[in-house]
């Protein structure tokens, strides 16, 4: 009796723990990066004081300032900024050795995922190797015709339970286009294969 209590007092506490756990997990991965943003960025600490005369920190403030910030500078972008400011800007920056490839990189990685271009929307399989191993990976480059690659594409294969990931160039005849969405196999690989498939 002791023993079936104990069984099933260990079964609610495993199936508690698969509720509680991802939740929690992604709760404060979203709450500490959001944190962190804003206690970085927080302008008041700089020049408002409590009655002790330590920086006053008010909390939100840094995410709420880059927030405003980044639609004032959109719609700065968009709306009085023209193409050849645009194009002198960027002619600026690429003459700036180390910074233009820092900057190109990740404005490139940037629009890949909010951009009007987005890049990681093509999930496919590729064949590896002769023993039939595949991996998932999203397709970015179609064309490298310029590299003096025909045939040959771009394949980005993010890593599991990383932010990181690996560019490889493979032949076409070896990618394969998955029937599911890019957001549906970025979790698959990401999550190490255990969700995406409903």
């Amino acid at each position: 009796m002791l023993r079936k209590i104990f069984q099933r007092l260990l079964y609610y506490l495993i199936k508690g723990t698969l509720v509680v756990v991802p939740l929690a997990g992604a709760v404060f991965l979203i709450v500490w990066i959001v944190a962190s943003l804003d206690n970085a960025l927080n302008i008041t600490q700089h020049f408002l004081e409590d009655e002790q005369g330590h920086p006053l920190y008010i909390p939100g403030i840094g995410i709420l300032t880059v927030i405003v910030l980044l639609i004032i500078v959109g719609i700065v972008f968009t709306t009085l900024v023209t193409a050849p400011i645009k194009s002198w800007l960027n002619r600026t920056v690429n003459r700036i050795p180390l910074f233009n490839t820092l900057y190109s990189s990740i404005k490139d990685f940037t629009e890949a995922f909010v951009g009007d271009a987005k890049k990681f929307n093509e999930p496919v399989l590729v064949e590896v190797n002769e023993t039939g191993l595949k991996k998932i990976g999203f397709l970015t480059q179609k064309e490298l015709g310029k590299l003096g690659l025909p045939n040959e594409v771009i394949v980005y294969f993010p890593y599991s339970y990383s932010f990181a990931g690996q560019v490889v160039i493979v032949h076409s005849s070896r990618v394969t286009k998955l029937n599911m969405t890019a957001t549906d196999a970025m979790k698959l690989v990401v999550s190490g294969g255990v969700s995406g498939i409903e």
